[in-house]
């Protein structure tokens, strides 16, 4: 098992708190670990697990605490001019702002599962997607992942001044499909995103499109693959119904497939009609995981929400 610091450190970091590890199934892939003192876990939702696990374990999130660090907080500290007169007068670093996104998360995943992520803005959601992904270090705790997670959103390759034709290509290249791949799989990615139902849109820049026929696009990209742990960040929030409905159909797809979704949305029937189990975050925590109708219901009575 390949294990990611998370961060740097001067010392190797050490174990701290009593864990219980990974649950049976084949030996994760990678492990994410930070441990900076003695962990301290909130005490998790009551809400009912589901009731017998898939069996194979995809992730294994343990005792997660993830802390964004804001430097020179307070009014102009953090331009850059503030930074060179600092340099040039030799002050000190400025105060450090802590924000704890995400504090003392632990859940299993197991393949074949659909996993609806809600909660209020600023509960932490995407960034326990972007932990799960490895894009953000750990402060505290652990993730283990078996295979290649995948984050949706090709944003990185996909370039504005480009065609949707080519980006479909450089998008499909840099999620690791080979070029015979792409170009077996290129009609299907274009018909299913729907770009050219109403002109050839495919064919312009992307600078042209909309935000939501782009976000269409990347979805489309992303889908064309088949993933062991695939995150979707709002995505099925953009388009028609008749986009959200084949959306729907491929996460069923991608599931059957053996792999795991992640689905962070504030649609509940959108969360309703993809998953089979729902984590409710709030500041951080983990308030409720299990069935998707026993959490939406407790969550649409705590916020008054229908």
């Amino acid at each position: 098992m390949a294990e990611q610091s998370a961060g740097e450190a001067a010392a190797q970091p050490q174990q701290a708190g009593s864990k219980a590890g990974p649950v049976a199934g084949p030996t994760p892939r990678r492990e994410t670990e930070r441990e900076t003192g003695p962990e301290t876990r909130p005490e998790q939702g009551a809400g009912p697990r589901p009731a017998t696990p898939p069996g194979v374990p995809t992730v294994v999130v343990d005792g997660l605490h993830v802390v964004y660090r804001i430097y020179g907080a307070g009014a102009g500290h953090g331009s850059a001019t503030a930074a060179l007169r600092r340099m040039l007068l030799r002050q000190g670093t400025p105060s450090v702002h802590l924000v704890h996104a995400v504090r003392g998360v632990s859940f299993t995943a197991y393949r074949g599962e659909a996993i609806g992520i809600i909660g209020s803005n600023g509960s932490g959601k995407s960034t326990l997607l972007k932990a799960i992904a490895g894009l953000l270090p750990p402060d505290r705790g652990r993730v283990y992942t078996d295979g290649q997670p995948s984050l949706l959103g090709v944003n990185a390759a996909l370039m504005n001044d480009l065609t949707g034709a080519v980006n479909v290509i450089l998008g499909g290249l840099a999620m690791g499909m080979s070029q015979e791949e792409v170009h077996e799989r290129y009609q299907g990615i274009v018909d299913f995103s729907g770009i050219n139902d109403k002109d050839d849109f495919i064919s312009l820049p992307m600078r042209t499109y909309s935000s939501g026929m782009a976000a269409r696009l990347r979805f489309s990209i992303a889908a064309a693959k088949n993933h062991d742990v695939l995150m979707i960040d709002e995505a099925l929030a953009t388009g028609d119904r008749d986009f959200q409905r084949r959306s729907e159909e491929r996460i069923r797809e991608l599931r059957k497939e053996a792999g795991t979704v992640f689905l962070v949305s504030h649609n509940n029937n959108s969360i309703r009609d993809t998953c089979d189990r729902v984590l409710w975050l709030e500041k951080g925590e983990l308030l409720m995981d299990g069935p998707t109708d026993t959490v939406i219901k407790a969550y649409e009575a705590h916020t008054g929400g229908s």
